[in-house]
C-alpha cells in the first residue's frame, strides 16, 4: 500500500509550505493502519497514550484485498480481509484512538518532540512515533494481474495456497522467496509451475536443490508471462512466452508472484537505519528504532515473516515499548 509519496518526490515534499503552520501536539502518533497499527492504537489507548493515527491511501493495508482470511486466530468460520480490518479499527476507536484518513508525506526525526506532515499541509508534533507503514507487494504490472487480485492472483502463498489444495497453481520468480513459496504450494497443491525468466534460479543452492528435487515442482526456465486468464470465477490459467518466442498456456486456478516487497520507509531513510531493501532495522526482540522514541512493526521492519498474526503482535510490542519510553521520561 502506498502510504506516502515516493522517495523522488521527497525533495519537493521538504521545499513545500506548511498551510497550517500551528503544529498540533499529540502524545503518541501511528503511521498506518493494518494489523500492525490497529494493534498498536488498541494497545497505546488503553495504555492512555491517547494515540493519534493516520490510515494513509489504504485503510487496512494488505488485507482489504484479501478476500478470505482462515489462518487469524478467533475466525474458526474465516473472515474477509476487510471485515476484519473494520473489526480491527472499531476496537481500536472503541478505547479512544483518534483515527484520521491522512497521508504522511515528510518527516522530521532530529529530535523530540517528532515531525510530520500530512497531506503536504499539517504537522503533527509527537513525543513518540510508532512506524505501520507495511510492505507493498511487486508485481509484474500486467492488467490481467490486477483483474484478477484476489480471485486466484496472489502475493503470499501461506496466505492463500489452502484454497488451491489439490490444484494447479504457478508462482513466478527466481530468488529465495519464489523457491520458498513453490516448495510450501508443493506440499499442498497438486502441480507448482515455477516460472523463471533467466535460464537460472538466483535462489540460494540449498532452496535450489529443494525445488529440483520436488517432484510435482516443474520449473520453467526463460518463461515471462505475457496474461493471466480466466472468467468471472477466477484464474484458470496462463499465458507464457519462452525463449524461443513462442506462446506456451499452463492450466492453473492460482497464480503467486514472488518477486519481493517494498517497504514503506522512504520518508524515513534519512532518519532511521534499513536494510539494502528498505526494511527498517530495530533491536533484536523489540521494535525500537535507531532513534530513541521511533519504533517500527509489521511488514515494514519484518521481511521474515509478513503475516497478519506476526504483524499484531509487533504492533502490540510497539506500543508496550512506546509506553515504557514515556513512562521512563517522567
Amino acid at each position: 500500500m502506498a502510504l506516502f509519496k515516493s522517495l523522488e518526490s521527497q525533495e519537493d515534499n521538504k521545499s513545500q509550505k506548511i498551510v497550517n503552520s500551528e503544529a498540533e501536539k499529540v502524545k503518541c502518533l501511528i503511521i498506518g493502519s493494518g494489523p500492525a497499527g490497529y494493534t498498536a492504537a488498541i494497545y497505546a489507548a488503553r495504555a492512555n497514550l491517547s494515540p493519534l493515527m493516520y490510515e494513509g491511501l489504504e485503510p487496512g493495508g494488505q488485507l482489504t484485498t484479501t478476500n478470505d482470511v482462515e489462518n487469524f486466530p478467533g475466525y474458526p468460520e474465516g473472515v474477509t480481509g476487510p471485515v476484519m480490518m473494520e473489526e480491527l479499527k472499531a476496537q481500536a476507536q472503541r478505547f479512544g484512538t483518534d483515527v484520521r484518513f491522512g497521508l504522511a508525506t515528510a518527516t522530521d526525526l532530529s529530535s523530540r518532540p517528532f515531525k510530520v506532515t500530512i497531506d503536504g499541509n499539517k504537522l503533527i508534533e509527537a513525543e513518540v512515533l510508532i512506524i505501520a507503514t507495511g510492505a507493498t507487494a511487486k508485481y509484474l504490472g500486467l492488467e490481467s494481474e490486477e483483474k484478477f487480485k484476489g480471485q486466484g492472483v496472489s502475493a503470499c502463498a501461506t496466505c492463500d495456497g489452502f484454497f488451491y489444495k489439490g490444484k494447479d497453481v504457478a508462482v513466478v520468480g527466481g530468488g529465495d522467496t519464489a523457491a520458498e513459496e513453490a516448495t510450501y504450494l508443493a506440499g499442498i497443491c497438486n502441480k507448482v509451475y515455477l516460472i523463471v525468466r533467466k535460464d537460472y534460479l538466483r535462489a540460494s543452492k540449498v532452496m535450489v536443490d529443494r525445488v529440483m528435487k520436488t517432484k510435482n515442482i516443474e520449473v520453467l526456465f526463460e518463461h515471462t508471462t505475457k496474461e493471466i486468464v480466466g472468467d468471472m470465477t477466477g484464474v484458470n490459467g496462463v499465458l507464457l512466452t519462452n525463449g524461443k518466442g513462442e506462446e506456451v498456456k499452463k492450466d492453473i486456478h492460482g497464480f503467486f508472484v514472488a518477486i519481493g516487497h517494498k517497504p514503506n520507509s522512504d520518508i524515513f531513510a534519512d532518519y532511521l537505519e534499513t536494510d539494502e531493501v528498505g526494511y527498517i532495522a530495530t533491536e533484536p526482540g523489540s521494535t525500537k528504532t535507531k532513534v530513541e522514541g521511533v519504533f517500527a512493526c509489521g511488514d515494514v521492519m519484518d521481511s521474515e515473516y509478513r503475516q497478519a498474526i506476526t504483524a499484531a503482535g509487533s504492533g502490540c510490542k510497539a506500543a508496550m515499548d512506546a509506553e515504557r519510553f514515556l513512562g521512563a521520561q517522567l
